[in-house]
């Protein structure tokens, strides 16, 4: 690992906790009706996750350069690199580590789906990303979401597909993988504990009350995880400023659930 990747990677996790608090604002293609939900305005939907004072921010190369600019300094910057939609109706690399050294960014996202048909052209996507990365020193984050195509393109958190998208991810030389939290304690423990680099949860889908996505979150810290990127559980919550309290709470204070509620107020 070169010195430029451990100096980035260090920004990234400089918490004195060693844990990750991160933001999501990186749906694009996949978000479905741009004009409802959180999203809907996208340049408040950043300044929301912003409040929540995260440890990093990812997003498209596009957005950074329109929206980026005012927040700089104040979060690391991850650009994302992959767009795709489960159905491979969309399927495209749309960043290079070049575009993230020339944007000031910390770090290279790419997500892909695994599972399907397709499968190999993603895990390319990710081993070319890690190989061009290299040259600059620029840590790569892999989002790793597996399929199944049993009724249409659905992305799923079992325990087995989470354990092999964890492969796919340790296995392409990413530096950090993020991955769904299985819901089951015991085989998410396995897997982070057999995986030698860091694994921070995605936020996965809305959760129906904020402490159900706290608990999970919790959970996965305690399994070993390095942390969360969180997006419509922070966006899309009522008060974004208050739910990046609680995420906080639980992810750089190892509160419960239950206290990190109390702690943001909620």
């Amino acid at each position: 690992m070169s010195l430029g990747t451990k100096v980035r990677l260090a920004r990234l996790f400089s918490h004195p906790s060693g844990n990750l608090f991160g933001g999501a604002v990186d749906h694009f293609v996949g978000y479905g009706d741009v004009r409802k939900g959180g999203l809907a305005d996208l340049p408040g939907a950043l300044a929301r996750v912003m409040v929540g004072k995260p440890d990093y921010v990812s997003i498209q190369p596009g957005t950074a350069r329109h929206l980026w600019p005012q927040y700089a300094g104040k979060a690391s910057l991850v650009i994302q690199a992959g767009c795709f939609t489960p159905d491979d109706r969309i399927s495209e690399l749309i960043a290079t580590p070049e575009d993230a050294v020339r944007a000031g960014a910390d770090a290279l996202a790419v997500a892909i789906p695994v599972r399907g048909a397709t499968e190999g052209k993603y895990i390319r996507w990710l081993t070319d990303s890690v190989n061009a990365a290299a040259r600059y020193g620029m840590p790569v984050v892999a989002h790793i979401y597996p399929r199944d195509f049993t009724d249409g393109a659905k992305i799923v958190f079992t325990p087995d597909e989470i354990a092999y998208a964890a492969r796919i991810g340790y296995e392409s030389g990413v530096d950090v993988i993020k991955i769904g939290y299985t819901g089951d304690f015991e085989s998410f423990r396995e897997t982070v504990r057999t995986c030698p680099v860091p694994v921070v949860i995605a936020g996965g889908p809305k959760t129906d009350t904020l402490l159900g996505a706290l608990q999970q979150t919790a959970d996965a810290i305690r399994a070993g995880a390095r942390g969360a990127v969180v997006g419509r559980n922070l966006w899309g919550h009522g008060d974004p400023e208050k739910a990046a309290i609680a995420f906080r709470g639980v992810i750089h204070d190892g509160l419960s659930a239950q206290d990190a509620l109390a702690k943001a107020g909620v």
